[in-house]
């Protein structure tokens, strides 16, 4: 009983420690997002160079994030990556099926503005967590 104790210690530790470098690894690839986007306008007036080497570290920084995601996924128990499995194949699907037509829309000017990749990530976002919030009452 006590082997069981220390195991289930040692796994929500471990939890805990890959949802926390999850979490630096996220906060720190949305900073180098923003400095990326706002760098160039407010920073350093348009150099090119700058530019370039600030999304190329952006682009370093999401490969990270994306290993520190795939660690904490693969740590996590059989139900909560059930969950996140679901909840990620459904943003996927809604994202790519609508992120298409809403490009078809804007290339065939049925609609008066310009598809933004912006508005497609909030909604793969929002999609994500009605799945995550779906899944849990589901699995109850």
């Amino acid at each position: 009983m006590n082997d069981l104790n220390t195991r289930s210690d040692s796994w929500a530790r471990t939890n805990v420690k890959n949802t926390l470098r999850l979490g630096y690894w996220t906060a720190a690839w949305l900073i180098t997002m923003a400095l990326a986007s706002f760098g160039p306008v407010f920073i350093w007036q348009s150099n090119k160079l700058l530019t370039g080497l600030a999304i190329l570290f952006n682009l370093g920084v999401g490969f990270g994030m994306i290993m520190a995601n795939k660690r904490h996924l693969k740590g996590l128990d059989e139900l909560q990556q059930k969950i996140q499995l679901e909840a990620m194949a459904l943003s996927l699907g809604v994202g790519l099926v609508v992120g298409l037509c809403y490009s078809s829309l804007d290339i065939s000017n049925l609609i008066s503005f310009d598809a933004e990749i912006s508005h497609l990530v909030i909604l793969m976002g929002l999609t994500y967590f009605a799945g995550v919030l779906v899944s849990h009452r589901k699995y109850q």
